[in-house]
């Protein structure tokens, strides 16, 4: 198996993370250090990030309803408390994708390495839905730009799902992942974002999971998951 794969499978990081690793020389095999992501390796080859050994776990993935003013970081030298500590586990789990400081919702915490590259690489365009609040009533052109794309600072977005639920919220369906792009879109065609909560991410609903709240997915939700991801591409 590849050196960065590998990696990704021990729950170590995701694949891309791993590569960062790798290429930063913190990195060894058999006790030399290794900057080829390529390399192949296995779990008697020795491999090392940082002087300590890496060995596969067991894969946990688990879903939580992020609230506010929690960062959707593995950890944060700051004040701030990280989406992780929501979760009871020993696994060294890391977000897929990210959830603002001041958003709430579903985020995904999971060690399989190669299933949150997967998740979050726009390749696979899975969709995600969120739950708006917002400033003041919507126009019918403002919903019509944020469902045909809106041009921001980094390029236009892609046409988006939208359902006007009630004049000031709206659910807006994205299969991209950009930095803040909900709220910057809707700042795009003239509006503001009060509240956001991602209530959807591929197949996986938050449902009623109270926020605050973690739970660990089941066999057959982690298999959906998969499947939004074409994992027949492997």
């Amino acid at each position: 198996m590849r050196l960065a794969k590998y990696l990704a499978h021990c729950g170590v990081a995701s694949r891309r993370r791993a590569e960062e690793l790798i290429a930063a020389g913190r990195v060894s095999v058999g006790g030399e250090a290794v900057t080829d992501p390529a390399r192949d390796v296995d779990e008697v080859s020795g491999v090392q990030v940082d002087g300590r050994p890496v060995v596969p776990e067991p894969r946990e993935t688990w879903i939580v309803n992020k609230p506010a003013g929690v960062v959707s970081t593995a950890r944060e030298p700051g004040r701030r408390p990280a989406v992780v500590e929501l979760v009871a586990s020993a696994r060294r789990l890391y977000p897929v994708g990210r959830l603002d400081a001041d958003s709430t919702g579903l985020i995904l915490l999971t060690n399989d390495g190669e299933l949150a590259n997967r998740l979050s690489h726009p390749r696979y365009g899975i969709e995600r839905s969120y739950r708006v609040r917002l400033g003041r009533p919507a126009s019918q052109a403002q919903l019509r730009r944020l469902r045909n794309g809106v041009e921001l600072e980094d390029g236009p977005t892609a046409p988006a799902r939208l359902r006007a639920l009630s004049p000031r919220v709206i659910e807006l369906t994205l299969t991209e992942g950009r930095n803040r792009q909900v709220r910057r879109m809707v700042e795009a065609v003239g509006n503001q974002v009060v509240a956001l909560a991602r209530v959807r991410f591929g197949s996986l609903e938050l449902g009623t999971l109270p926020e605050g709240r973690a739970r660990r997915l089941r066999p057959p939700e982690i298999k959906r998951l998969w499947k939004d991801a074409r994992a027949d591409d492997r």
